[in-house]
């Protein structure tokens, strides 16, 4: 009998022990900000996401650890990781059978090895991961062809009874059937027991960590119906809940248009995403890339959620479409004064990496967000408060009466409605390009004030109230 008392207090106490665990887990790890919910808090602090990487599955990459030092150096601490293995020098997440193909029940432990060194590095230095978990552009044309999920490249499964087939052209010409597979769609019983028992290792090496963000697909395109991520979305969330863990997990939709009705299947499902994952409207240039961003901020008013763009397009090298650095660089401000949680420059050649145009920005966001309450702060969606203006001249983020943050992409004038405050401001200037601060200047409010750059190029001006002072700062 006291025997059995005993184990029974044990029993209880490791129990009470393992929530003990898991609230303080669930406690410190990344999630929206309890007090401004369209942001990030880390470790129980608001957190602004910002980086740029050279690589996509940047767990492979030789010189990581380098990579994320710099990173950090600059002002980063947000990374993108695509769950791939196509790219030079990578490796493929199962192991090879004896035929030389490969066994989707064994895994390459060199695979996830790299990935979890990531994981410890990344942690080490506060900087946040956002996993996708199924690599989209793996699948298509002649990277299909090298996949480890062919049938004539595993073990497990034959052509026939798989439901795919042997050659799929561009994601846009015809629907793959590796994304039906889940039970509300196709319940293909071959593939999809495979597919869980990847997410399933994938998971055994992130859910320890409390800084990983999770996208269920990049760029999943129109051909493909809502529940291939809203199944994967509460798989994810499911498992995480059996650790008695939380987990953030959002989808990323193909259209670049925000208003697009497709982004509706995240908008409107905050039971499953719990952040918007806008990076393709980087795709967009100009006024309607700062338009289509606000649509979705007000969008989100009922549930607020974060913002993020876990990638940026556009470098002097890179592909036509995607635009030059100074589109880019451009996105990456409009981001930030538009009320976006997170912003990142896509790795080359379609985004600017980690270059040193990328770096001098990085830091000069952190300077700005030194200066700045940006979780306070409300965009001036239409730019009611900016006259004079003309499309994507200036961009405004505000707390009335107390502090405003202008930038503007190439320099220029506009007025800014300050008739409606009283009192002596301050006017800083902020030279984006070489992170650097101007003399402070005084400016009266309760009239129409113009406001002109010191020069050419990138700019951002902090015009704060005397005694207006950030109430949390952040990281």
């Amino acid at each position: 009998m006291q025997k059995t008392l005993i184990t029974m207090m044990l029993i209880l106490l490791g129990a009470a022990a393992r929530q003990s665990l898991a609230d303080e887990f669930n406690s410190r790890r990344i999630q929206p900000d309890t007090t401004h919910p369209r942001y990030w808090q880390y470790h129980g602090q608001a957190v602004l996401l910002l980086g740029g990487t050279k690589d996509d599955d940047l767990f492979q990459i030789p010189d990581l650890e380098e990579h994320l030092d710099l990173l950090a150096k600059v002002g980063g601490n947000y990374i993108r990781c695509v769950m791939s293995g196509r790219d030079k020098g990578s490796v493929w997440p199962f192991a090879q059978a004896e035929d030389g193909k490969v066994d989707l029940t064994r895994f390459n432990e060199e695979y996830w090895k790299r990935f979890d060194r990531m994981l410890k590095l990344t942690h080490e230095r506060q900087i946040i991961v956002q996993v996708e978990v199924w690599a989209l552009h793996d699948f298509f044309s002649g990277r299909w062809a090298a996949n480890p999920w062919h049938p004539d490249n595993n073990t497990n499964y034959a052509l026939a009874q798989s439901g795919l087939r042997k050659a799929y052209s561009g994601p846009s010409k015809v629907r793959h059937g590796f994304f039906v597979t889940v039970p509300k769609l196709k319940n293909n019983g071959v593939v999809l027991p495979h597919q869980q028992r990847f997410v399933d290792r994938l998971l055994a090496s992130a859910l320890p960590y409390d800084h990983v963000l999770y996208c269920m697909t990049n760029e999943i395109h129109p051909l493909y119906p809502p529940e291939w991520g809203w199944y994967w979305a509460d798989y994810i969330r499911q498992q995480a809940q059996k650790q008695d863990k939380q987990v953030e997990t959002s989808e990323m939709y193909w259209q670049t248009d925000l208003k697009h009705k497709r982004h509706r299947q995240s908008i409107d499902h905050p039971e499953l995403f719990t952040f918007f994952e806008a990076s393709q409207n980087s795709a967009i240039k100009g006024q309607s890339n700062w338009d289509n961003l606000q649509h979705v901020w007000h969008a989100l008013a009922k549930r607020p959620r974060p913002i993020n763009h876990t990638k940026i397009y556009g470098a002097d090298m890179g592909q036509s479409w995607a635009g030059k650095d100074r589109n880019a660089t451009a996105r990456f401000w409009r981001n930030m004064i538009g009320g976006s949680a997170s912003s990142r420059f896509h790795r080359p050649d379609t985004g600017m990496g980690l270059s040193a145009v990328a770096q001098s920005h990085l830091r000069s966001m952190r300077m700005l967000a030194a200066e700045l309450d940006l979780f306070r702060c409300v965009p001036d969606s239409t730019s009611r408060l900016l006259l004079e203006r003309n499309p994507d001249e200036a961009y405004l983020t505000r707390i009335d009466g107390e502090q405003y943050a202008l930038y503007l992409p190439a320099g220029g004038s506009v007025q800014l409605d300050l008739a409606g405050v009283e009192g002596a401001f301050s006017l800083r200037w902020l030279d984006i390009s070489h992170s650097r601060w101007l003399a402070p200047q005084a400016i009266q409010a309760g009239q129409k004030v113009q406001v002109t750059t010191p020069g050419k190029g990138h700019w951002a001006a902090v015009i704060k109230a005397p005694g207006s002072s950030k109430t949390r700062k952040p990281r």
